[in-house]
């Protein structure tokens, strides 16, 4: 089974590559991630499999030139021609004026976020697992989706001095539960540890949304009144971080946001922010050139804060780094990756409440951008959509297709939900968000189910 390598092997292999000569400077990336997956469908296990990846990322500065190149061979004579030949790029390239350099020593903050049992979760556990999701399914339903267990390390050295290390785990159930008459039901719950949740209680999620959603209805497409899920909240607010959220957009006036700081860009209730090392979600304490993250607030009481910065975009918006640059080479610039929006004071009950005519929707799915600087995306309902009217769940209806822009969708929010979930599309990312009533929101025409 595998397990930690640790800072003394990191530090031993990427020492080979620090002392290149001929390089003005050089970092070394590491990341190493392992894990399980059991998928299931039909209400059966039809695929388990384990997977381990250990990687070096080596940036080499020589006169004002950058070079990159990457390995799989964690060992110092792997670590040492990745820098020979990062270094070789370097020579052939043109010089970059605007680098601004390897991040320079700094502390970065203690974070508790490995569990150990997690990371060694075993293919009999996770069955175990998703028996009692499946166990939820009433009869004439199944249920399909995943259970994954994951452990990851990440370290980051360079020849100014900086070294940062920091291990993660993450653990996820995904299902969906499906019947013969048209009902589907959705749950997913991603935590840092396996003993963070029930799947007993996730599988009964899903299948309670699945026999509430049976013989859905017709119902014409056009503007309604919305309330969200956090599933369905977490698709707006990932999306906003892409075209939004960035320094490389902001500048290049790529964004949504561009030229609208200090601006009242959604409902005074509304505040998003940044903050990896927060409790309830699954980041790393510093990004991948080395800087240490902190709180950044994007959106504050409606008004458009800032981006987030890595050295480059800091150095081009002359504010700095804000600590969330990606992985080297990187041509779209930094992006947060752990949002959180605040919760109001609403339950999901109360929200439904206070609908006169409107619309439930469980999550999305097949989302894409239609227009970034509109913030506008379009997709598909999926797994629970249901009419509201004079505040109950009237009955279930056939899937949507939607064309809204977020921006739009946050000036109208009316509510926010008091409890939170978090959502995640890939290790070190994640958003938790809270439900939200939107006062009007596009579904542009109807879909095929």
């Amino acid at each position: 089974m595998p397990g930690l390598i640790g800072t003394d092997e990191v530090r031993r292999v990427a020492d080979a590559a620090l002392n290149l000569p001929g390089a003005d400077g050089v970092e070394v990336l590491f990341m190493h991630e392992w894990g399980g997956l059991t998928r299931f469908a039909s209400s059966s296990i039809h695929q388990s499999t384990h997977s381990e990846d250990t990687g070096i990322r080596v940036r080499v500065v020589t006169e004002g030139r950058v070079g990159v190149a990457a390995s799989n061979d964690f060992s110092p004579e792997g670590a040492r021609r990745a820098a020979e030949s990062a270094l070789e790029m370097a020579n052939v390239v043109a010089p970059d004026p605007m680098f601004p350099g390897l991040a320079p020593p700094a502390p970065t903050p203690h974070h508790e976020a490995f569990d150990d049992a997690t990371a060694a979760t075993t293919p009999e556990q996770r069955a175990d697992g998703v028996a009692e999701v499946i166990g939820q399914c009433p009869e004439g339903f199944t249920a399909a989706g995943a259970f994954e267990t994951l452990g990851s390390e990440v370290a980051l050295a360079n020849t100014e001095g900086q070294f940062c290390y920091a291990p993660t785990s993450q653990a996820s159930v995904t299902t969906v539960v499906t019947g013969s008459e048209g009902g589907s039901g959705f749950a997913e719950v991603f935590a840092k540890a396996t003993s963070a949740f029930d799947p007993a209680a996730i599988g009964k999620r899903a299948a309670d949304k699945a026999v509430a959603s049976r013989t859905p209805r017709d119902l014409d497409a056009g503007r309604y009144t919305v309330v969200l899920e956090p599933s369905a909240v977490s698709t707006l607010v990932g999306f906003l971080a892409w075209v939004g959220f960035g320094g490389r957009y902001l500048i290049e006036g790529r964004s949504c946001f561009s030229g609208k700081e200090g601006e009242q860009v959604a409902a005074p209730t509304v505040t998003i922010y940044d903050d990896a090392s927060a409790e309830g979600t699954l980041g790393i304490p510093f990004d991948f050139e080395g800087t240490p993250r902190a709180r950044v607030d994007l959106i504050a009481d409606g008004v458009f804060r800032d981006a987030v910065y890595d050295l480059r975009t800091g150095k081009q918006a002359g504010k700095g780094t804000t600590g969330h640059a990606l992985p080297p080479p990187n041509p779209e610039g930094p992006f947060p990756l752990n949002l959180f929006m605040e919760p109001g004071e609403a339950s999901l009950e109360e929200m439904i409440a206070s609908v006169d005519r409107g619309v439930l929707v469980t999550r999305f799915h097949y989302t894409n951008v239609v227009h970034p600087v509109e913030s506008t995306i379009t997709g598909m309902t999926r797994d629970g959509t249901f009419l509201i009217e004079h505040g109950e769940i009237a009955h279930p209806v056939k899937n949507f297709r939607f064309t809204q822009s977020i921006v739009e969708a946050l000036k109208g929010t009316e509510m926010i939900g008091r409890d939170t979930e978090l959502a995640s599309e890939f290790f070190f990312s994640a958003s938790r968000v809270p439900a939200l009533k939107v006062s009007s929101f596009n579904f542009s025409g109807r879909s095929d189910h």
